[in-house]
């Protein structure tokens, strides 16, 4: 009993999105007459979903040391132009590079752009929100420079390329299948490595993780990086699915990753979240943007019910963790 209860309060954030996600598909059902939870709806809403909840993973990493990428839809769109620049420029030499190539250009240009965030921040000691919204313009600009006013469109990249987010491998769609891969690492990642656990320490308190012998500025670095890395990954999946390249990619899409950590429990602050919470986070928010319109939510209602429910959901996590913090001192005193 004892261990169930310890079990039930160590979960509890996933527990309550569950409960959460639960009751508001049964609304949606009954108001839809039954349209929500079908199996094309379910399979179209998990795979609008899936590069939402990749790109959330890497964000964790950097709000787990207390930190924040206004970047991260700037440094996709980077990524998805040079990647879809080099493949459309193949294509049209009539000797088009493997799929392979396309994806670990995406993925390094990610790479250097977090790279550089990284170092801003920890050595120069720059705040996140700063650095990261002056690099976010940036690279966005260089992604129009690489553009030059045009857009990569689906007939210059392939059906091979499109293959990647549309195709099946045993059945299952590609693009489902990466997102269960990048849970799968980054839940062994955070549990169950010594640099998963420094993230966590240095986000907790980094002069209490510098004083321990942890080198805090290389752990910030590497969360910048690894969210770089991610963030040029999604951003190949969104063109690959959507199938169109443009300087506007991933506008806004900041918020939106932002908002499925906070969903998912992450503490703002640094060092608390789950990998499971923020995965649950993302199907919540993406189960909004379907349910909504399939209800006839008026559009102008559409930004006030997402922000309505972010903020609810900020607030049960304070409390929560201010629940948690009471029964620790408790436990102290006694």
């Amino acid at each position: 009993m004892e261990k169930t209860k310890k079990l039930f309060s160590a979960n509890i954030r996933e527990i309550s999105l569950v409960i959460v996600i639960i009751l508001i598909s049964a609304f949606v059902q009954v108001r839809s007459g039954g349209g929500f939870l079908t199996g094309e709806n379910i399979t179209d809403m998990l795979l609008e979903t899936s590069v939402l909840a990749i790109t959330a993973v890497g964000m964790m990493m950097v709000i787990l040391t207390g930190g924040i990428d206004l970047s991260i839809g700037a440094v996709m769109a980077l990524g998805a132009m040079a990647g879809t620049t080099v493949l459309k420029n193949s294509v049209l030499s009539e000797n088009p590079v493997s799929n392979i190539w396309i994806v670990l250009i995406a993925v390094g240009v990610g790479l250097i752009c977090g790279l550089i965030n990284g170092l801003l921040i920890s050595k120069l000691k720059i705040l996140p929100i700063i650095a990261t919204l002056g690099m976010m313009n940036i690279y966005r600009g260089i992604t129009y420079l690489i553009a030059n006013g045009s857009w990569v469109k689906q007939a210059e990249m392939g059906p091979k390329f499109l293959s990647l987010a549309t195709g099946k491998t045993l059945g299952i769609y590609n693009l489902l299948l990466i997102a269960i891969i990048v849970y799968l690492v980054a839940f062994f990642f955070s549990e169950y490595t010594k640099t998963g656990r420094k993230i966590y320490a240095v986000g907790n308190s980094e002069e209490s993780a510098r004083v321990s012998g942890i080198k805090t500025d290389r752990i910030i670095t590497l969360a910048y990086v690894i969210l770089g890395g991610i963030a040029g990954l999604g951003g190949i999946l969104y063109v690959c699915k959507y199938g169109v390249a443009q300087g506007e990619t991933g506008t806004g899409y900041e918020m939106n990753v932002i908002a499925a950590c906070v969903l998912g429990g992450v503490s703002i602050s640094g060092g608390k979240g789950k990998v499971a919470g923020v995965l649950l986070g993302a199907i919540l928010l993406g189960m909004l943007n379907n349910a909504m319109p399939l209800i006839q939510v008026s559009s102008f209602w559409q930004e006030a019910i997402r922000g309505g429910i972010i903020l609810v959901s900020i607030v049960i996590n304070a409390l929560i963790a201010r629940n948690v913090e009471k029964k620790d001192l408790r436990r102290r005193s006694i």
